[in-house]
């Protein structure tokens, strides 16, 4: 996994992106792997595209490992997930440093609470949680998190 390299997505890419995705949102438990959310997916890539999302993806030699989205006007790491073959292998954690790299001042986020794996992780990486509402596009109760330069010790 050395050689893997963070780049931005093709729009090629975009079917085997919403697979990536919907294989590691499967991974958590929280829904079943579907044709119905895999289209859902492919179709939220290519809007949230044209909504101004940089869309980026870990390059395993050709193979999708990751993919990261990034909304960089509004400070906003809006989707990172990675496949469940390299997941505990630190990936998550070289694509926060390259968020930070795009973002170095601040950067905003939100998670499932049913999802504590990955709030607890972001929680370790210095991510501070702001507050819990409902959000009415995706129909879920969420966490809402935020982290700054400034407030590192």
């Amino acid at each position: 996994m050395q050689d893997l390299i963070i780049r931005p997505a093709r729009a090629d890419e975009y079917d085997e992106i919403a697979r990536v995705w919907m294989e590691s949102w499967v991974s958590t438990g929280l829904e079943e792997a579907s044709n119905f959310l895999l289209a859902n997916l492919g179709a939220r890539v290519r809007r949230e595209i044209e909504h101004g999302w940089s869309l980026f993806v870990a390059d395993d030699h050709g193979k999708i490992a990751a993919m990261l989205a990034l909304h960089l006007p509004k400070r906003y790491l809006d989707q990172l997930f990675v496949a469940p073959d390299y997941q505990g292998r630190s990936l998550g954690r070289k694509l926060l440093a390259f968020t930070r790299a795009q973002l170095p001042d601040e950067i905003h986020l939100r998670c499932v609470p049913g999802n504590e794996k990955a709030w607890r992780w972001y929680e370790r990486e210095g991510f501070v949680c702001e507050k819990e509402q409902f959000d009415p596009t995706n129909g879920l109760m969420m966490k809402y998190y935020c982290w700054r330069k400034d407030k590192l010790q």
